[in-house]
C-alpha cells in the first residue's frame, strides 16, 4: 500500500503542475504576445485556441489532476499516511478554487467570443476584445496562482511521504 500512495501522489502532483503550467504559459507569454495584436487577430487566435484546447492532452492534466488528487487523499486516510493528508486536502480545496474560477469566468468569456462569430463578420471587434482580454487575463493569473499553490502543496506532500518511510 505504502508504494501505491506514492504513486498516486506522483502522479497526482505530475497533472497538477501540468495544469498549473498550462496557465502560467498563458499569463506569462500568450496573453503578453496577443495585448500587442491587432483586433481581429486576437479573437481569431483566442477562438482557435479555445476550440483546440478542448483535447485528450489537455484533459490528461485537467481531469487527471482532481481524479488522481481524490484518489490520493483517499490512499492516505489511515495510518501515519494521515499526516499527509492536510496537504492533499488543500491542494484539492486549491483546485476547487481554480475550477470555479476557469467554469465562472473564463469559460464564459471563452463561450462569449466563441457566440460572435467568425472575426470578419464581427462588427466591433475592439468591443469584444474589450469584454473579453482584461478580466480573461485578470482571473486566469488568479487560477494560475490558486492552481500553482497546488501543485505546492503537492510536492510539501511528497517530501512528508519521504520522512514517513
Amino acid at each position: 500500500m505504502p508504494a501505491l500512495r506514492t504513486a498516486s501522489l506522483l502522479a497526482a502532483t505530475v497533472t497538477m503542475g501540468l495544469t498549473a503550467g498550462l496557465f502560467y504559459a498563458y499569463a506569462c507569454s500568450v496573453m503578453i504576445a496577443l495585448r500587442g495584436v491587432d483586433d481581429r487577430t486576437f479573437v481569431d487566435v483566442m477562438q482557435r485556441i479555445n476550440t483546440s484546447i478542448l483535447n485528450g492532452w489537455f484533459g490528461i492534466g485537467f481531469g487527471g489532476a482532481i481524479l488522481l488528487t481524490g484518489i490520493t487523499a483517499a490512499l492516505h486516510r489511515q495510518g501515519g499516511a494521515r499526516s499527509v493528508l492536510p496537504w492533499i486536502v488543500a491542494a484539492i480545496v486549491l483546485y476547487g478554487v481554480m475550477f470555479v474560477i476557469t467554469s465562472a469566468v473564463n469559460v464564459p468569456l471563452n463561450n462569449d467570443l466563441a457566440a460572435a462569430g467568425a472575426p470578419d463578420r464581427i462588427a466591433d471587434l475592439a468591443g469584444l476584445r474589450a469584454h473579453f482580454e482584461d478580466t480573461w487575463v485578470r482571473w486566469n493569473v488568479v487560477r494560475a496562482v490558486a492552481s500553482t499553490g497546488a501543485l505546492g502543496c503537492l510536492a510539501w506532500a511528497l517530501v512528508l511521504e519521504g520522512r514517513i518511510r
